[in-house]
């Protein structure tokens, strides 16, 4: 069973910088491939961002060019580094894995393609 625990949420002023962590134990980190989700209050929960085993990578168009998804395996962590926020992107937000969604990394995947999900952690944008 995989676990995932989401740190660095906080209060930040409009183009500010934050960077949120994703902990991961219980399964094989290196060969899952991981997520990013949001939702703010009201909303559906919106793909941020995700990452497979080889680092590929994609966004969602309202974080590109602002957002990067890394990884680091030998500490089982994935990272989102977030600059120039927005008070839009105010949301909780939440780490994902799965060992094999069926979408392609090329696309904005939906949360039914994983299985494991963290807590969350608040991320507020003042204006």
């Amino acid at each position: 069973q995989v676990q995932l625990i989401e740190s660095g949420g906080g209060l930040v002023q409009a183009g500010g910088s934050l960077r949120l962590s994703c902990a991961a134990s219980g399964g094989t980190f290196s060969s899952y491939h991981m997520a990013w989700f949001r939702q703010a209050p009201g909303k559906e929960r919106e793909f941020v961002a995700h990452i497979d085993w080889s680092r590929g990578t994609h966004y969602g168009d309202s974080v590109k060019g602002r957002f990067t998804v890394s990884r680091d395996n030998a500490k089982n962590t994935m990272f989102l580094q977030m600059n120039n926020l927005k008070p839009e992107d105010t949301a909780i937000y939440y780490c994902a894995a799965d060992p094999a969604p069926s979408c392609g990394l090329g696309s904005d995947c939906p949360p039914l393609e994983y299985d494991y999900w963290g807590q969350g952690t608040q991320v507020t944008v003042s204006s």
